[in-house]
């Protein structure tokens, strides 16, 4: 007489397993397939990776390259700003300033003058600001518009402003490091001082007479 059992708990489970692995031929294919996925997922990356490197690159390159020219331009505006600062200074307290320019060194002084005698040499108590050229600005002469030069074997040259402004005018030619001249142009007959692009040829007054150092 036949007889059937139940199936036990374990043997549920191997049919399961069975079962679902008949259903799932493609099991294995799944898994080398995942395989591939992670291979081009890979490269996708190393090409992002590349592509961003190269952007970074030429982000860097800018930006020296800006930083270089605003260090020009910020060196150049430091000085036009002492200028000003000297003649507003006159204007205001009606004492006298100099701005000297050293060529040779390629540095420059602010002070006020207390002293009768403009040949004294600089007291550190007179000295109200100062500062130097470096790196990719420097000053190539300095033309003053009575016709006179200064160039940079010269150790010392001077710009004066008094109550009535400046008691002569010029230019000083600065060189960025592509040679590319720039101009801060001095007026005797205003206190405005400029910082021109190029360089411009110097107007000369009509009259050569200075004015009066006050």
């Amino acid at each position: 007489m036949r007889t059937c059992s139940a199936p036990t708990p374990t043997d549920r489970l191997r049919i399961r397993g069975a079962n679902e692995s008949q259903s799932q031929p493609g099991s294995v294919v799944f898994r080398s397939g995942g395989a591939h996925v992670r291979a081009l997922t890979l490269a996708e990356l190393l090409v992002v990776l590349s592509f961003i490197s190269l952007l970074a690159m030429i982000a860097q390159v800018n930006l020296f390259d800006v930083l270089r020219r605003n260090t020009f331009k910020a060196q150049v505006q430091d000085f036009v700003s002492m200028m000003q600062m000297a003649v507003a200074r006159a204007s205001e307290s009606g004492h006298r300033y100099e701005m000297i320019i050293s060529l040779a060194d390629q540095t420059y002084l602010l002070r006020e003058l207390t002293v009768s005698d403009l040949t004294a040499e600089v007291q550190e108590e007179q000295i109200i600001t100062q500062g130097a050229l470096r790196g990719n600005c420097r000053i190539a002469y300095v033309e003053f518009d009575d016709g006179t030069y200064a160039n940079t074997t010269e150790e010392r040259t001077k710009f004066r402003a008094g109550h009535a402004g400046w008691q002569y005018g010029g230019k000083i030619v600065f060189l960025d490091e592509s040679e590319r001249p720039y101009a801060v142009v001095v007026n005797r007959i205003t206190p405005i001082v400029q910082l021109i692009e190029g360089d411009p040829p110097l107007m000369t007054p009509k009259a050569k007479e200075e004015v009066p150092f006050l």
